[in-house]
């Protein structure tokens, strides 16, 4: 089987890798196999969350062909009160459906 491993470590910097696998192998295998697990030892120490497309999965999930695991890192900022702090900074007028309005129309518009 073909899956790709993808991991974060930091902003701007992501890892992907193609492996083909045995049928039956689990998430926590293919990572052994990979050798992430001595290439990234965030992964082993912090109590990172794994997921397959986007959608958490455990450790003893089997894969399946064409299958992306992906390795999800903490949030250091909340994306909510990122916006939120944006939108303060740049006001109301610099932002959204308000940032570029056509002379003579209506708000929003």
């Amino acid at each position: 089987m073909d899956i790709a491993l993808v991991f974060s470590p930091a902003a701007r910097e992501v890892h992907e890798m193609h492996l083909t696998v045995p049928e039956g192998t689990t998430l926590k295998e293919a990572l052994h196999l990979a050798g992430w697990l001595e290439r990234f030892p965030a992964i082993k120490q912090a109590p990172l969350e794994v997921g397959i497309w986007g959608r958490k999965a455990s450790a003893s999930t089997l894969l399946r062909q064409g299958d992306r695991v992906e390795m999800y890192r903490e949030l250091r900022v909340d994306p909510k009160v990122a916006r939120r702090e944006r939108f303060v900074g740049q006001g109301s007028r610099g932002a959204g459906l308000f940032a570029q309005r056509r002379p003579g129309s209506k708000a929003g518009y």
